[in-house]
């Protein structure tokens, strides 16, 4: 069996485990795709090419040292610029958690920061089952290790473990929270730590809202103000520069028009080839925000807790401004949830299968030593190159599409 479910959202004890030759099946498929994904890894790109290699990134590991380095020696964080010329964009308070890093010699940051990447993904993993309702069991640490591995070949996954990003980290401390029991009161602390490294989480605020946990959104607000209290008290001339000019300078990331910038915003900068004023931006994008809360409150009213997590996740990117592709790590969770599905109806596997082929971390080679990564670096000549250019918002809707027709069909069940 691949784990034992606990309790359901109502209390009730549910030990339903998949049947022994599905879960055999499972170790197969698992088996079969953290070979696979290692293999794709090291062989559809050379390990050791320049700016793209799987082993010679730490682009933003080095970032986040020389913001830490910056504050440490009293230098400015925002008018300055950092590693290879890149500005800093993190909060005031992200450079105090990045402090531990100068302990460590600069040669080995990249490989360091590389390797607790990976343990959290793996964390990240366990968490999920955790917010499924499973029992952490040896067998089930054990899948996981396959199914991490899997995931590693997700390009927000390992996009995020090449330039050594820390989109994982904030995505583990969110899964925490909505690890812990809804009247938990450490229940809101990891949201509001990771809202206050990185502004994005915040939407999980009000996702607490809509879902009337009142203390956990009281605790993740009253986690985020403190992150902005502390930054100010040690950090003062920079956190009121962040907050007075630099939060509103949206173009000190990258251009709307940046092909890697998978948002909606990024989407209409796309096929209009300009920026995107702020007003149509807002107008797109606010009734997305408030219907990804919505949906994902019906969602955990029917019991779908690491769906609802996943689904606001999700529309956290899209509503965003600027969306990196490694910001879309929340395919991680939704990939268990897959899995999770297929130990009771094996179709759900096709699902996993398409999410694999729609945001993995595919190739294309221009020259020996020009590779890109990622299906919106695909040649622009191509027919379809507006639906790759796009293809984290397109896989997006699919995933809404997906999840009204499930709610429908239950409500339809229900009703008969």
């Amino acid at each position: 069996m691949i784990g034992v479910r606990t309790k359901d959202r109502a209390g009730v004890a549910d030990s339903r485990v998949a049947p022994p030759t599905r879960s055999r099946t499972t170790l197969f498929v698992l088996i079969f795709g953290a070979a696979l994904s290692l293999v794709l890894i090291f062989t559809t790109v050379d390990p050791w090419l320049d700016q793209v290699g799987f082993l010679v990134g730490g682009f933003d590991v080095h970032v986040y040292r020389d913001g830490a380095w910056k504050i440490y020696n009293h230098h400015p964080l925002y008018t300055e610029t950092t590693h290879r010329g890149l500005s800093y964009t993190y909060t005031p308070f992200s450079t105090l958690i990045f402090l531990p890093i100068l302990a460590i010699p600069f040669e080995a940051v990249t490989n360091t920061w590389l390797v607790l990447n990976i343990c959290v993904l793996y964390a990240c993993v366990l968490l999920c089952w955790k917010v499924l309702g499973y029992r952490l069991t040896w067998r089930l640490a054990g899948l996981s290790v396959l199914l991490a591995a899997t995931c590693m070949f997700l390009d927000p996954v390992r996009t995020t473990l090449y330039y050594g990003q820390i989109n994982l980290v904030l995505m583990a401390l969110i899964l925490w929270d909505f690890s812990r029991p809804e009247h938990s009161r450490l229940r809101g602390i990891g949201t509001g730590l990771a809202a206050g490294i990185k502004l994005v989480p915040l939407y999980f605020v009000a996702q607490f809202l809509v879902l009337r946990q009142w203390r956990a959104a009281v605790t993740a607000s009253a986690v985020f103000a403190l992150t902005i209290l502390v930054a100010g008290a040690a950090l003062p001339s920079d956190s009121r520069q962040y907050w007075t000019k630099t939060f509103f300078q949206s173009d000190r990331i990258a251009p709307d028009t940046q092909p890697a910038n998978q948002s909606l915003r990024g989407t209409v900068a796309h096929l209009t080839g300009h920026q995107v004023p702020q007003w149509l931006w807002l107008l797109l994008a606010v009734p997305i925000a408030i219907g990804g809360l919505l949906l994902a409150a019906a969602l955990y009213n029917r019991g779908e807790k690491l769906l609802t997590v996943t689904v606001a996740g999700l529309t956290s990117c899209v509503v965003s401004p600027f969306s990196w592709n490694h910001h879309w790590v929340w395919f991680l969770p939704l990939f268990v949830y897959l899995v999770h599905r297929a130990q009771s109806n094996p179709r759900w596997w096709s699902a996993a299968g398409f999410l694999y082929l729609a945001t993995g971390a595919w190739a294309y080679h221009w020259t020996d030593t020009w590779v890109v990564v990622g299906w919106f670096l695909f040649p622009p000549s191509w027919p379809i190159s507006q639906i790759l250019l796009n293809c984290y918002v397109i896989v997006y809707a699919v995933i809404v599409g997906c999840v009204l027709y499930q709610l429908r069909r239950r409500r339809a069940l229900s009703t008969a």
